[in-house]
């Protein structure tokens, strides 16, 4: 974990940088667990593919395993909108810092990837820091009835089949809203699968569809970004 400052903020974060020691950039928003070792290890294979990955420590110090207390930090976090949002912007401007090869990508746009709560935030962010997202990714999560009309970014979503959380029609829905709003859009679901299938510390975890999930994952940033 490293700290940041921007603009008297100060973010703390997980970075991840390619071999290379360059690379488009892809800022990570972990679940409602808070930044455990999963987002972190997500960072760790997005430089391996390439990619200058941070992850923003959004409760800025807490983690826990229990759905309850994650549930009861996630529904505070929801109502300090000043906060998570200036954590992400915060955390982009730390990311283009270290996003240096744009020879490709000359938008210099960034791309967001987003697990459940991160989810839902990426979304948020592809709306009100239009210009600067070139690409979402999102696991298991959606956000209906924001101005997708305003977005620049393409989006990819990953959905469980069996999923109380967020039900797999969810994934019709954001397809057909944000086609409606003219951005391109991929929504898979994941037969057999429950939410935090991607996690493995869960038992929901699902890894046939991770490993699928992920591989789609990285051929669409570098699509995007490359």
């Amino acid at each position: 974990m490293r700290e940041f400052q921007v603009n008297g903020r100060t973010i703390s974060a997980y970075l991840a940088e390619p071999s290379q020691g360059s690379g488009p950039g892809v800022l990570v928003l972990h679940a409602w667990w808070g930044l455990t070792k999963p987002f972190q290890q997500v960072c760790d294979r997005l430089a391996e593919a390439g990619f200058v990955a941070l992850a923003p420590d959004l409760y800025h110090g807490k983690t826990t395993a229990s759905v309850e207390e994650a549930q009861e930090w996630s529904e505070a976090l929801d109502q300090d909108m000043e906060r998570w949002r200036g954590d992400i912007a915060g955390a982009l401007q730390v990311l283009r810092q270290h996003n240096t090869t744009n020879h490709a990508n000359d938008r210099g746009k960034l791309a967001l990837v987003g697990f459940s709560l991160g989810g839902a935030y990426a979304l948020d962010t592809s709306v009100t820091l239009a210009e600067e997202i070139a690409a979402v990714v999102t696991f298991y999560d959606s956000y209906s009835g924001l101005d997708y009309q305003s977005a620049k970014a393409a989006y990819l979503f990953h959905f469980a089949e069996n999923d109380p959380f967020n039900p797999a029609k969810s994934g019709a829905s954001m397809e057909q809203e944000l086609k409606a709003a003219g951005r391109p859009v991929t929504v898979f679901t994941y037969p057999g699968t429950r939410h935090w299938f991607f996690e493995e510390n869960h038992p929901e975890h699902d890894a046939e569809a991770e490993q699928l999930s992920w591989e789609r994952t990285i051929e669409f940033l570098h699509q995007q970004l490359d």
